[in-house]
């Protein structure tokens, strides 16, 4: 049962949001900036956010030259330049809200280690330059003088490698803490452990069910504009769309004395990648070994992907150098039929900004920018 001073002060807001990850928070924030004295309220199922903003690579990434060309076989110019020149904008717009210290970026650029097979996306990189220099105002690729052995690799690990010089890496524990504090400075409240169950739209508002191990009847919430930001677990409240979840299995080593590389890493069309933080190897991917075993919502450890991920440590990346993995995890991202993230409208007080195509940390803050638009203009 619910208390007459909770009914009173605890159940009605003018702005829910249905997730604190990096999406979640900068909607609810956005919607701040608009509207100053408005109540605004974050759900959080869990204790803390448990998709992908919290168990990401931390990589403040647009895309790698091999997986532009990849996508340019499926897609037009157009499409490719507008999607690099949102993941572009929406880095910029968390690297401004937060600021960089806050945030630990670092722009090291990134390296897309190329196979025999895939030398032909050299000779795309003027080509690719030509397309994003609009967006960039630069050359963004090149070709590196570096090879396998001068990173400390396994000498047939890649035959070349390419470069963005535009990407980076930030501290995903930093940048999704410098959010909650954000939202918590600006007045927005936060409850986790909240998990909602089903929301339906009445004359008077919408109104959302949230479940309470405590209260077996729940409880009842109501707001005039609901964001729902919930990325590969939208389906569980908008069933219709298309939303595919994505696991991704991640290890951390041990901080490795005199690790030969620094910057951040792609291969095999970017389903895999690492990076050097605080003198450990943060490796991850893999999905492409088992897409269907991967497409699920459970965060869990996926054994035969995380020994490849071991073997390429051992035999590739680390050769020769003894290490010890501190950690393990997988995150649960979301794709569908195409890379753009949906944004939208489902009726003129409930809106959604979810599936991020793995790619939240570059398209979130934008995403959630355009989604506050959406529902001010409706």
């Amino acid at each position: 049962m619910i208390s007459y001073w909770e009914q009173a002060s605890f159940t009605g807001y003018d702005c829910i949001v249905v997730g604190a990850g990096l999406v979640g928070l900068s909607t609810a924030i956005e919607w701040r900036m608009r509207f100053p004295a408005q109540r605004i309220l974050v759900l959080e199922r869990g204790l803390m956010s448990t998709g992908a903003s919290s168990r990401n690579a931390g990589f403040a990434c647009m895309g790698s030259p091999s997986e532009l060309v990849a996508d340019l076989r499926t897609d037009t110019e157009d499409s490719v330049v507008q999607l690099f020149a949102d993941r572009k904008a929406g880095l910029d717009l968390l690297r401004q809200r937060l600021g960089d210290e806050r945030i630990h970026y670092r722009s090291d650029g990134s390296y897309d280690l190329l196979r025999e097979d895939e030398l032909y996306v050299l000779d795309r990189i003027d080509y690719l330059n030509r397309l994003m220099r609009p967006v960039t105002g630069k050359d963004a690729f090149g070709i590196s003088s570096r090879n396998a052995a001068s990173f400390g690799f396994h000498p047939g690990f890649c035959a070349a490698v390419a470069e963005n010089y535009c990407e980076g890496a930030i501290h995903t524990g930093h940048m999704l803490r410098a959010l909650s504090d954000l939202a918590l400075e600006n007045h927005i409240e936060i409850k986790t452990g909240a998990s909602v169950s089903s929301f339906r739209e009445e004359a008077d508002g919408v109104y959302v069910s949230v479940d309470d191990p405590l209260r077996p009847e729940g409880w009842l919430l109501r707001c005039e504009k609901l964001f729902i930001c919930t990325n590969a677990f939208t389906r569980q409240l908008l069933p219709e769309q298309d939303v595919r979840p994505g696991r991704g299995q991640v290890l951390i080593t041990n901080p490795i004395p005199d690790l030969p590389f620094k910057g951040i890493f792609h291969f095999e069309e970017g389903y895999y990648y690492f990076r050097e933080l605080e003198g450990r190897v943060l490796l991850g991917g893999g999905r492409n070994i088992d897409f269907e075993g991967e497409t699920s919502t459970e965060l869990a450890l996926h054994d035969r992907i995380q020994d490849r991920l071991l073997q390429l440590l051992t035999t590739q990346l680390l050769p020769g150098r003894s290490f010890t993995v501190a950690q393990r995890w997988s995150g649960i991202m979301a794709f569908g039929e195409t890379k753009t993230p949906v944004v939208k409208a489902f009726s003129n007080r409930v809106f959604g900004a979810f599936r991020m195509g793995g790619m939240g940390v570059a398209l979130g803050s934008l995403s959630a920018a355009r989604v506050a638009a959406l529902a001010e203009s409706c």
